[in-house]
């Protein structure tokens, strides 16, 4: 006390004037009304009697307590005083406050009677907000059946479900090639990695995993994360943070993991409507050529299916100085004649004859590209692929990288084999997009309302989320159809949905039992249908005059006959059969 006290006699006019003694005095005063009551707390009384005895001691208690306004807001709500007065006014409070927080050193005294935090309390309140806006997140018991993918069963192991919501879109994670890889590989090498990546857990695999990579995407280079949250997080905290002054221009649907990554980055943030390029241009406009900027975008909105406009975003970025990170996440294996995502089909007879970097595609003009190992390759895990000094600078600076053990070896094994197989194969994506294409007409066919898209994927519109709740229950426990429902925040408010995804073990008897499935729930619960949603102006692209996008895949790439798959598509047997009894479904093979 005597050291603090001689420190604040230096600052505090009024202190300066008084001896220790009556200091000591008036410490042991009782409290002013708005501290503790407690007689001992000496901390507390002292800073109430100086705030009373001296006006400048006073007004800086004042100023310190509202220290959570901007200083530009406090100085707006003070008059304009004289040069000099001013100044000495501000050094008073300076000294002032600095007196105060010595003073808050002295560790205060907790009263018996107090009682603590309730963190359960706030734990429950939380909860119960999800609970009241109807966003609160069930986790249903699926437990996948290799060898009869997409077959199921749930915590009865008797009781088996046809899965319609996988993002394992083409079954590579049953893959013998795949399996057997991995199996080989955990019995060479173990279980674990042994560590982080600079530490002991950077094998071969690991380089022969970002080689595949990278010449997947054309790139000179690779590196692998623990998933693709992690690495679209990593690289763009990362390389915003670094670049001086940089500006991130983000789609307004970006994953959460993008959103993240801006904002880790402390860089400034500018969002453009989805897919519009309008909007886009004119928020690049407002910024100087020489700043550094990121647009930051998606090739398939995995909750829409929409696609985004990769080459002339690609044109944007170069005509105002930009670079673009492209997330082709739930496009990586799905599109291309090797499965490099939307950008590689988008030139896919030239990349199918020179599927190498620097062949004039518009591959060549994406700067970044990440995508998952743990989607259509079957496995688990993230990556970016990129010129070969931002890689070795993200290698060099992420902590979501440098501080997270790696990927077990029979991962890796296996998510390389996968990549391997998809450069080759291209029978399991032309099967899930024409067994997309069949659904999408079906359900067309009904009314049933589906988010238009050119994509693989089948957003079903119900419209609320406690109704949507129940449209994903009732497949499940009424027609053993697994379809979790999509809420907020995921989509916004008022467009929940079924996310359907065909793969290419679906057959089409089960094809028939979903459409059949939906059509008698739809019936059931009166839930909107197309023609419903047009009546009240449309919702989420349903019920509009926009035609329905072309899908990315032509009829010429996936080999069909003129006609097949978009428009001679038979009726759906909408009917309850024994045949249709989802145990007595039997398993396609390719």
């Amino acid at each position: 006390m005597e050291a603090i006290v001689k420190q604040c006699k230096k600052a505090c006019p009024f202190l300066h004037n008084s001896t220790t003694a009556s200091l000591r005095k008036l410490s042991r005063m009782p409290a002013h009304a708005g501290f503790t009551s407690e007689a001992g707390n000496v901390r507390a009384n002292a800073l109430t009697i100086m705030a009373q005895k001296c006006p400048v001691m006073g007004k800086a208690m004042a100023v310190q307590s509202k220290n959570y306004l901007h200083t530009s807001a406090r100085l707006a709500k003070q008059p304009t005083l004289p040069l000099r007065q001013a100044s000495l006014v501000n050094n008073e409070n300076e000294a002032c406050v600095a007196a105060a927080a010595m003073l808050n050193q002295f560790p205060t005294i907790h009263s018996t009677h107090a009682k603590p935090f309730d963190y359960e309390a706030l734990y429950n309140s939380e909860l119960e907000k999800k609970h009241q806006d109807k966003s609160y997140r069930y986790f249903n018991n699926i437990n996948r059946l290799a060898k009869q993918f997409p077959r199921a069963h749930t915590a009865n192991l008797q009781e088996e479900v046809t899965v319609w919501c996988s993002n394992d879109y083409l079954g590579m994670g049953r893959n013998p090639l795949v399996i057997d890889n991995m199996q080989k590989t955990l019995n060479k090498y173990g279980a674990g990695a042994g560590g982080t990546r600079n530490i002991a857990g950077n094998c071969n695999l690991h380089l022969q995993l970002e080689a595949e990579l990278a010449d997947l995407h054309h790139k000179p280079a690779a590196l692998v994360f623990s998933s693709c949250y992690v690495a679209n997080d990593a690289t763009l905290s990362t390389l915003a943070s670094k670049l001086p002054g940089c500006v991130i221009f983000s789609d307004s649907s970006n994953h959460a993991s993008m959103i993240q990554g801006i904002k880790h980055s402390g860089a400034k943030k500018m969002i453009f409507k989805h897919n519009d390029l309008q909007d886009l241009e004119t928020k690049l406009q407002l910024v100087d050529i020489h700043t550094p900027k990121i647009i930051a975008f998606e090739s398939v909105y995995s909750m829409s299916g929409s696609v985004g406009h990769i080459e002339k975003i690609c044109d944007l970025a170069k005509k105002y100085g930009a670079i673009t990170f492209l997330d082709e996440v739930h496009a990586v294996g799905m599109y291309g004649p090797r499965g490099g995502g939307v950008a590689e089909h988008l030139d896919f007879d030239l990349n199918a004859r020179y599927p190498h970097a620097n062949n004039g595609s518009i591959v060549d003009k994406v700067d970044i590209i990440s995508g998952t190992l743990g989607k259509a390759f079957g496995v688990v895990g993230g990556y970016v692929a990129a010129s070969s000094a931002l890689i070795d600078m993200i290698r060099s600076y992420a902590p979501g990288f440098i501080f997270t053990t790696s990927l077990p070896p029979a991962i890796v094994a296996g998510a390389k084999a996968s990549i391997q197989y998809l450069k080759e194969s291209s029978k399991e994506r032309e099967m899930q997009q024409i067994n997309t294409r069949l659904l999408k007409n079906r359900l067309a066919q009904l009314d049933i309302p589906v988010v238009p898209n050119p994509s693989h994927i089948v957003p079903v519109l119900v419209g609320e989320a406690e109704t949507c709740k129940i449209a994903s229950d009732q497949l499940l426990r009424e027609h053993g159809i697994y379809v979790q429902s999509i809420n907020y925040p995921t989509v916004a408010k008022g467009e929940e949905r079924l996310r359907i995804t065909p793969t290419p073990g679906h057959n089409e008897k089960m094809a028939d039992y979903l459409v059949n499935a939906l059509e008698t729930i739809w019936r059931k619960n009166g839930f909107k249908r197309v023609n419903d949603w047009k009546n009240l102006g449309g919702r989420a692209g349903v019920g509009t005059n926009a035609p329905n996008p072309k899908p990315i895949w032509t009829d010429s790439q996936l080999r069909l006959l003129s006609g097949y798959g978009a428009t001679e598509i038979r009726p759906p047997n909408v009917h309850s059969t024994a045949e249709n009894n989802p145990r007595a479904i039997g398993i396609a093979t390719y």
